[in-house]
């Protein structure tokens, strides 16, 4: 037995790209190039072929790792028995012979795999069609639902699907062995948007009408970006699964907007730039230890919630090509200037088309923030599993009555915005956090607490 180590390839400037499909398991047997899995960074997905024949030993990585040129993924045998099985063509047989010994790869409908040296001179009705190597269920793909099968897609088709929004599990291949091809989901897309009662999303209205609009005028075609194109679908999915409502509120920020301001020239001198965000998360993390019902996510079950212990705040960052949704780990464990630092250290990595997948990843609550736009009020969506997401607007100046001086003072006054699940939150818990949120905004000390 020859045991050797299968290593991932050079894969350019990519670095902890994350697995999404695994195509073997120990005892398959692999030829030269056979795709092993699959990784995806912010950018493509790829496929990872073996370097070389043998029957797969053990796996050393599994669907969600992250890996880079030179991680170990898997032990392979290259014994020569066992490399000549594997180089060996495979032909189809008219007639099924008997399985072969260690679990030979069956071949397409219709006959079993056989390993035959290819004939010098073929008769003339011998078949001359090689069907490719059957390739084992990809571990952690999707799942036809109907059969419980894995569906076979390659990672063009399922970056493809992903995009339309259309779910594989519900899509029947066309290709070999009922591999889902591009035309696969273009098809599936096209009879959900013809069901007349809207029952592609179960709401009960008909789809959108296909309208023609250079009848009306001139008109240009533009691509919408990737990331517009899948934050659309997730948008679309959160807004449909979670029954949103939305709290507004209104939080007196004149003393912290002081203090803010008191504190810039030493945050310069520590290469910071202090905005008001990091005091906004400060509070948010305040108000969810209050009512830890906002820092948790719904089973999917629905039966269970689960409530996190730890404290990462997620915030909206507006790019050239769209929003993303940049997380900042451990803010209770973190002072003003430390969040301020990272805020800005992430937002450039955002601008920059840097930002690494697990940089976005295990948020527990969001932030979105139109301040620096404009705006008096806005209903922001809920970036599911969380629960609940605060929208803040433009601050203004307001004329606030003073009971004890009976007189009106101007206090500058920032909007809130709070959706939240209403499965999980009742409409009183809304009103008393952004009730807290208030409170800890308009008295600064609070925050030290």
């Amino acid at each position: 037995m020859s045991i050797k180590e299968v290593l991932v390839p050079d894969i350019g400037s990519f670095k902890d790209v994350e697995v999404i499909e695994i195509m073997v398991k120990p005892g398959d047997s692999l030829a030269a190039d056979d795709s092993i899995m699959t990784v995806e960074s912010d950018k493509a997905a790829m496929d990872i072929p073996a370097p070389f024949g043998g029957t797969v030993k053990e796996m050393k990585i599994k669907v969600g790792d992250k890996v880079s040129a030179g991680s170990l993924v898997l032990m392979l045998d290259t014994s020569s028995d066992t490399a000549a099985r594997t180089a060996a063509p495979v032909v189809k047989s008219f007639v099924p012979p008997p399985s072969p010994p260690g679990g030979e790869a069956r071949g397409e409908a219709g006959g079993e795999g056989v390993n035959v040296p290819p004939p010098s001179h073929p008769a003339p009705d011998a078949p001359t069609h090689i069907p490719p190597r059957h390739r084992p269920d990809p571990v952690g793909a999707h799942v036809e639902f109907e059969t419980g099968k894995p569906a076979h897609a390659s990672p063009s088709v399922r970056r493809f699907a992903r995009e339309l929004g259309a779910d594989l599990a519900r899509i029947k291949g066309s290709g070999p062995r009922g591999r889902i091809l591009k035309e696969d989901v273009q098809e599936w897309v096209k009879a959900e948007l013809a069901k007349p009662t809207g029952e592609a999303i179960g709401l009960g209205f008909p789809p959108a009408p296909v309208i023609d609009f250079t009848q009306f005028g001139e008109v240009e075609s533009q691509p919408l970006s990737r990331i517009r194109k899948l934050s659309g679908a997730n948008l679309h999915r959160n807004w449909v699964s979670a029954p949103h409502v939305t709290q507004f509120d209104e939080a007196d920020i004149t003393d912290l907007e002081d203090f803010r301001k008191s504190m810039l020239e030493e945050a310069a001198k520590r290469g910071v730039k202090l905005t008001l965000l990091a005091f906004l998360m400060k509070a948010v993390v305040n108000a969810l230890r209050a009512y830890p019902q906002f820092n948790a996510s719904l089973a999917p079950d629905g039966e269970n919630l689960v409530l996190k212990k730890y404290f990462h705040v997620g915030f909206a960052c507006d790019t050239p090509d769209g929003l993303v949704v940049p997380v900042i780990r451990d803010v209770n464990k973190k002072d003003v200037m430390d969040i301020a630092r990272e805020l800005a250290e992430l937002s450039e990595l955002a601008r920059e088309r840097k930002l690494k997948v697990d940089a976005m990843q295990g948020g527990c609550f969001t932030i979105s923030s139109l301040g620096g736009i404009g705006g008096t009020a806005f209903t922001p969506i809920i970036n599911c599993p969380e629960v609940a997401i605060l929208g803040l607007s433009r601050a203004d100046w307001k004329p606030v009555w003073n009971k004890a001086a009976k007189n009106f003072e101007p206090r500058l006054v920032l909007p809130l915005s709070l959706s939240y699940d209403h499965r999980v939150i009742d409409g009183a818990d809304g009103a008393r956090f952004t009730s807290h949120l208030r409170q800890m905004l308009s008295d600064v000390r609070r925050l030290l607490l």
